[in-house]
């Protein structure tokens, strides 16, 4: 990490580690760009759905993938402060097997590509989101994976956890970062982000500066647009089209986006619209990888009924204070004393103050103005 009053690296004069085997690695490509937020449109389709949903429950059930985080970890983590709030650490993974292999070549392992601590308030009437850099340098843990163990790593990128140690150890990253306890944790893919939009109709949004981007396969003039699938995965995949191609740049146009999706999903008549409700539902649970404490329709619509009251206006977005990393700008450092205020603020089961992410690199963007 870094100290924000100074760009010095931790430990000067030591060789610093890089990425999962300690070596520098390339560029990411354009390609391992993707950002999910189907768990707001699962969560809108089964309270909107209700007990609608009752005679296609084992068929959805059926649909999920659970994985059991505490077995994997057991009790070397943060306390679990029960103070009203719930944190939940939403992924989304870059692997390129099955129908996600036209995004990119499948070379057998994952990397969480988009990563968002979702931290909701006593009362649940209102969360604060943080959006974590894949790029970012962290301190990660050792991790077991398929009955192998990884050695910590002082320096790794964050999206390196899920990779050599998969969700638990993504959790336990996110975990030691934050010291902070994940409640759940939730996970989604390529294809079923861009199917969930197809079958939601699209989504709504309005550019306000070009955005032309041949890698993402994104072409938009300023105005207003109805997003397809395809359109809306190449939108929080781009980093060219907008600002100055940063990783950054990239997740202020994700959270412009998970607005306008939050809206337009309480715009649709699931109940006029059978077929569309089953639709959502099945796209939904099939494109989810979930804790086993959601790992059933059941939990997830309690889940889903516990947050339905949050909407667009009731989210505070915001990036993980970090700075640019002065041995390669292609990656960022934590601030470590902007950071701290942000993690003791929502331990504590306040807002993040502003003073935790004035100054940071992820606030200097403009990128997410382009989108309203």
């Amino acid at each position: 990490m870094a100290d924000d009053s100074s760009s010095t690296p931790v430990n000067p004069g030591q060789p610093r580690a890089r990425g999962a085997g300690g070596r520098r690695r390339k560029r990411p490509s354009t390609r391992r760009r993707a950002v999910h937020y189907t768990i707001w449109t699962l969560a809108a389709v089964l309270v909107l759905g209700g007990a609608g949903l009752g005679y296609l429950y084992y068929r959805l059930n059926g649909n999920l993938t659970s994985v059991d985080i505490n077995a994997a970890l057991g009790s070397d983590r943060p306390k679990n402060v029960d103070n009203g709030s719930m944190d939940i650490l939403v992924l989304g993974s870059d692997s390129r097997a099955g129908k996600n292999a036209k995004y990119g070549k499948d070379e057998g392992t994952s990397r969480s590509d988009t990563a968002m601590i979702v931290h909701v308030h006593q009362g649940r009437q209102k969360a604060s989101v943080v959006s974590i850099p894949r790029d970012t340098m962290v301190k990660r843990p050792s991790c077991v994976k398929d009955g192998k163990e990884t050695p910590a790593a002082r320096l790794a990128m964050f999206n390196s956890a899920y990779e050599v140690g998969g969700p638990a150890c993504a959790v336990k990253t996110v975990e030691s970062l934050t010291h902070i306890r994940m409640d759940h944790y939730l996970e989604v893919d390529f294809s079923g982000f861009k199917q969930l939009i197809n079958d939601l109709g699209g989504v709504d949004i309005t550019t306000t500066a070009p955005i032309h981007d041949k890698q993402s396969h994104l072409d938009l003039e300023p105005g207003p647009h109805t997003l397809d699938g395809e359109q809306s995965l190449g939108l929080v995949r781009t980093r060219h089209g907008v600002g100055d191609g940063s990783d950054l740049g990239r997740i202020k146009l994700q959270q412009a986006f998970v607005k306008a999706l939050l809206d337009q999903i309480k715009q649709v008549d699931l109940f006029g619209n059978p077929k569309k409700l089953y639709d959502l539902a099945d796209t939904s649970t099939k494109a989810l990888t979930t804790d086993s404490e959601l790992g059933s329709v059941n939990k997830l619509k309690g889940f889903a009924q516990s947050v339905k009251g949050i909407g667009s206006g009731d989210m505070k977005m915001t990036t993980l204070p970090v700075m640019y990393d002065p041995d390669d700008p292609a990656r960022v450092l934590p601030m470590e004393r902007k950071s701290a205020l942000m993690w003791q603020a929502l331990r504590a089961d306040r807002p993040i103050p502003a003073s935790a992410t004035k100054g940071s690199a992820g606030e200097a963007t403009s990128a997410g103005k382009v989108v309203k």
